[in-house]
């Protein structure tokens, strides 16, 4: 198997079925978690150096930190339910308890914090939606945590790709620190197929092929993209969706297309 794939396992005492950390994915900035809670059961942490945010993938949960709680948090009990999701940032120096009032599926983003912000609870509504590309290069677009919101490092956002599109193409990369032109991103990609028994497929390479793999991705994985171009494609009959957690040494998300493939950004009734 690809050492970009990363295969959720059984849940731990917490419910923790995936985990990617900077010293697993050998870099830097991005650390990734999904749990799976049972109704009654409650996740705590303490964040220390790192600033969080909860997304609920699906189900209902109260949630506390240490100066703030919110009662029957989340809506939505797949995320093919085409709504964005509730979330809630935590700043570092913090805490949380997660306690699920329902089966519970929730993605542990972090990344280094700066202590600049106070925890929030970021509803569906605070969440930009949008629909980018034309033809089959559409897809949906709910931006949790962009830039233009309040986070020291963290960049989140959830995308479906409609069978039979791709996404995050033209092929492009934020792998070169070289602002203002290109920002340096750690990135990971959280899977959600459906049907379950699909697949999406991900390329992921660089200028130079130093770097150049094309991963089947099922339902469940996550994918590291330490660097390169990193497209994806929902075969026909397959939904696919996923999660982006990025962070950097810097906050902006600057990137550069593949020269070969930028052409594709212009609608065919523009090109002359």
């Amino acid at each position: 198997m690809s050492k970009l794939i990363v295969r959720p396992n059984a849940p731990d005492k917490d419910g923790i079925v995936l985990a990617v950390s900077p010293e697993s994915a050998g870099w830097e900035y991005v650390g990734f978690e999904v749990a799976k809670l049972e109704a009654g059961q409650s996740l705590q942490r303490d964040t220390g150096s790192l600033e969080y945010c909860l997304v609920f993938l699906s189900g209902i949960a109260n949630v506390a930190t240490q100066e703030l709680s919110w009662e029957n948090v989340g809506e939505r009990m797949s995320v093919f339910e085409k709504k964005p999701p509730y979330s809630v940032y935590v700043p570092d120096g913090n805490s949380f308890e997660v306690t699920a009032a329902t089966a519970v599926e929730l993605a542990i983003c972090s990344a280094p914090g700066k202590g600049s912000f106070k925890a929030r609870l970021i509803a569906p509504s605070a969440s930009a939606q949008e629909t980018r590309g034309y033809g089959n290069l559409e897809r949906q677009i709910y931006n949790i945590l962009p830039e233009i919101e309040p986070a020291d490092s963290l960049l989140v956002v959830e995308v479906i790709t409609p069978e039979g599109h791709w996404s995050s193409y033209p092929p492009h990369k934020h792998d070169r620190d070289a602002m203002p032109e290109e920002s340096l991103l750690e990135e990971t990609y959280y899977y959600k197929i459906q049907p379950e028994q699909g697949f999406a497929v991900q390329r992921v390479y660089t200028d130079n092929r130093s770097l150049d793999e094309t991963l089947i991705v099922k339902n469940g994985e996550t994918v590291l993209v330490p660097e390169g171009y990193h497209p994806v494609s929902a075969p026909p009959g397959y939904e696919v969706y996923y999660l982006n957690v990025m962070a950097g040494p810097t906050r902006a998300w600057k990137f550069t297309n593949d020269s070969e493939h930028a052409w594709i950004m212009t609608k065919p009734e523009d090109r002359k």
